[in-house]
């Protein structure tokens, strides 16, 4: 199975590679741009050399005679779907560890996620050495497919304050002083990382938490390399610092409190991103199977791309527990839910991240399940659209992804569905294409580790 991921990464690099003479007219879908405006009923538009170069109504957008006609009558395409806060590379099968971290296995979570309809992924700050940032730039050179990775490299903290388990043991660096966390956010950017990661809080008591002014080093030192720089919060009160400090991006949302109306409008206008990361804590709520478990598309992605044995784990997360231990999961929980709402009905700029990677947290169901939990919290389907596709490319300073445009690459799915009608329909790809190309879901699908 490691050869044949290997073989699929090398042949969708291939293929990409070629795009250059390929040029092809897609016609009939309702086309879905991504970026908020209304969908284009019996849409047409032209691909050359990986973008989009035409766009508009069938029958109004031209192309040389010779150039190939696809019709998708029926179907409906948008943007591939943009994740913004994954840590690849840590599951194979039932193994959950830093004995996985390896080409093979980052690979896989790579596509892995691009079968589920995640054309691009921000690997953010736990990474080991120096292999995501390597095969980052295999891909841009067009020697490694999977979806696009993107890599905040080595995440930092205050002691003790990075990431817990043991699969993470050593990669944060640890800081105390500005002067430390301005010198860490230097070397990051010499490794050409695309992002800063900084975890905040106190990490449930086991360190101290990361001052507003260690923050804002962080935040200004970032600032004068292009990155952007992302963090870790759970607090209320540290949320507020990170607004004033004006961070880019809350790689969580505020899970201890309801978020006050000063902190909303400092989020608001200091634009601050927001990832509200809802999944992980949903699937706890539950002490046995909720009704999206047997959902059957779902369903049938997660039986494409995990193992019975996988299967079986995850559905047992769905256990009776402690009275006490429910109560408190599902405060926790509420609590994100209702800052989501808010956030929305405010007008932040929420982006799709889902703290994907984590033990049976896997790359692309995770973000299928996520986009319905916006929905739960109030979203309409546009907004969700958006938050995955346009704003998380906005958020990444991708400029030529997350929107069905002229100039734009032409990464897109093609649904047999409308999610507009039901957010839920994300799931039922028919084909995908990145840079013009089709995926071969089939091999990709084989591909797969188990």
């Amino acid at each position: 199975m490691i050869r044949s991921a290997l073989k699929i990464g090398l042949a969708m690099a291939l293929a990409l590679a070629g795009v250059q003479a390929a040029a092809q007219l897609y016609e009939g879908a309702r086309l879905i741009p991504g970026d908020g405006g209304g969908a284009i009923e019996s849409s047409a538009f032209l691909v050359e050399r990986g973008a989009i170069t035409r766009l508009g109504k069938k029958g109004e957008v031209t192309a040389p005679a010779d150039v190939p006609r696809v019709d998708l009558t029926g179907k409906t395409v948008m943007p591939t779907l943009i994740s913004t806060h994954v840590h690849p590379g840590f599951q194979k099968g039932l193994s959950y560890g830093a004995g996985n971290y390896t080409r093979e296995v980052i690979l896989n979570d790579l596509n892995l996620a691009l079968y589920y309809g995640v054309g691009v992924v921000m690997s953010q700050g736990i990474e080991r050495g120096d292999l995501a940032l390597h095969m980052r730039d295999e891909q841009a050179a067009g020697k490694l497919g999977g979806a696009r990775l993107l890599v905040a490299g080595r995440g930092i903290g205050a002691p003790n304050a990075g990431p817990g388990a043991m699969a993470y043991k050593g990669i944060a660096y640890e800081v105390s002083t500005e002067e430390q966390i301005r010198q860490a956010v230097r070397e990051q950017a010499a490794r050409k990382v695309n992002a800063i990661k900084i975890w905040v809080d106190d990490r449930g008591g086991r360190a101290p938490s990361l001052s507003p002014e260690l923050s804002a080093a962080a935040a200004d030192e970032a600032k004068k390399h292009n990155l952007r720089v992302s963090a870790h919060v759970y607090y209320h009160r540290d949320a507020v610092g990170l607004a004033a400090a004006k961070v880019d991006s809350f790689a969580h949302l505020v899970r201890d409190a309801v978020m006050d109306e000063p902190l909303l409008v400092a989020v608001i206008r200091n634009r601050v991103f927001v990832m509200p990361n809802m999944g992980g804590g949903e699937r706890n709520t539950h002490h046995t199977p909720p009704g999206w478990w047997s959902e059957p598309y779902l369903v049938g992605l997660l039986r494409d791309t995990a193992s019975p044995e996988v299967i079986e784990r995850m559905k047992g997360l769905f256990a009776p527990r402690d009275a006490k231990v429910m109560e408190t999961v599902s405060r926790i929980y509420k609590n994100v839910h209702q800052n989501t709402r808010r956030l929305n009905e405010a007008g932040a700029r929420i982006i799709l991240g889902c703290d994907t990677g984590l033990p049976d947290h896997l790359f692309g169901y995770a973000e299928q399940r996520e986009l319905e939990l916006m929905a739960s919290a109030g979203m309409t389907t546009m907004e969700i659209i958006v938050a995955a596709t346009s704003r998380g490319a906005e958020y990444l300073q991708l400029a030529d992804s997350g929107v069905l445009a002229p100039g734009k690459r032409a990464d897109f799915l093609v649904l047999d569905a409308n999610p507009l009608d039901d957010i839920r329909n994300t799931r039922r790809i028919a084909r995908t294409f990145i840079k013009g190309v089709e995926i071969d879901r089939a091999a990709l699908k084989a591909s797969l580790l188990k």
